[in-house]
């Protein structure tokens, strides 16, 4: 039995709604990218389990957050899509200063609730715009503090549809990174914050704030910093100081507010994002002998065109 009729068999007993051939440009920042192969939306996390043992053995599966790290190419992603509903977005306390949320809570949602509960180190959450699964994933922060130093531990699910917690402790951190494999799913994390005044809390949220209204562009279709900073170096001084600044391919540009944001003006396609990404790392590399690593991920298949047979 292949992929789809395995699918298509299990989707019988599911409450989650699975699409085929679903186009995924509104679930990106971007606002582009093809269809996907498959779907997924479960309900809970017993059809999260039930779908993927269905699937057993098959490995091209992404699950896709917020979208707000993420380039998906315009030839679509010829895989399974799992897009979490709002059941792994729960959000609870432990004990007075440990906190539980589910994989899809926003960012700004924990550090909003950790200020409700009078819980300090989570401020710098209320400026990245992302999901806590995609937080751990790659080790988000900003303003010096990062997911790692919260963080008790989390719980996963492999693509055979197994559960298991990994401790914090067991798990190798470093910027915009960890060791995780890459197969498993993130369905929960804790955290552990320290009691404070929300009146400091505050403060620190609104200094935050303030900091990356000065700093970044917003309400534009991008998808935050493309590039991670290089050790001890900023990636957009780099590309500035490469002649980059205000550079464009189609409607893909540089922001003038910071050159480590690439924006679709409004009809770029994700080829005309992906060759001003290579081209400003090309510039970069050839003037300062550094090599940019991206921050976003680039997911999906690329479309072909004028391809001749011979």
């Amino acid at each position: 039995m292949n992929l789809i009729s395995q699918i298509e068999e299990v989707k019988k007993n599911l409450k989650g709604k699975i699409s085929f051939n679903e186009n995924l440009s509104k679930l990106s920042w971007f606002n582009l990218g093809g269809p996907a192969k498959v779907l997924f939306r479960p309900e809970n996390l017993k059809e999260l389990s039930a779908f993927l043992k269905t699937i057993k053995g098959f490995r091209k599966i992404k699950v896709l957050g917020a979208g707000s790290n993420t380039l998906i190419r315009d030839g679509g992603f010829d895989g399974i899509i799992i897009k979490f509903s709002k059941s792994f977005s729960h959000i609870s306390l432990f004990d007075p200063t440990t906190i539980i949320a589910g994989a899809s809570t926003l960012d700004k949602k924990l550090s909003e609730f950790a200020l409700e509960n009078s819980l300090t180190g989570f401020e710098f959450l209320s400026c990245i715009p992302g999901t806590i699964g995609g937080g751990i994933r790659m080790n988000s922060g900003c303003y010096g503090e990062d997911i790692s130093k919260i963080l008790v531990s989390v719980q996963v699910m492999d693509f055979n549809g197994n559960l298991r917690i990994i401790k914090s402790s067991d798990i190798k951190f470093y910027y915009r990174g960890s060791d995780l494999d890459n197969d498993l799913i993130f369905i929960s994390a804790t955290f552990k914050g320290r009691n404070e005044e929300k009146s400091k809390i505050m403060n620190k949220i609104d200094k935050f704030t303030d900091q990356k209204k000065r700093s970044q562009p917003s309400k534009i279709k991008t998808c935050g910093s493309t590039f991670k900073n290089p050790e001890n170096k900023k990636a957009w001084e780099l590309i500035k100081n490469s002649g980059c600044a205000g550079l464009s391919v189609g409607d893909a540009y540089i922001s003038k507010d910071h050159c480590n944001f690439f924006v679709n003006k409004g009809r770029a396609s994700a080829k005309d994002l992906e060759k001003l990404i290579n081209e400003v790392k090309s510039t970069v590399f050839k003037k300062n002998k550094i090599n940019l690593e991206l921050e976003i991920q680039i997911i999906g298949e690329e479309i072909w065109e004028n391809l001749l047979l011979f």
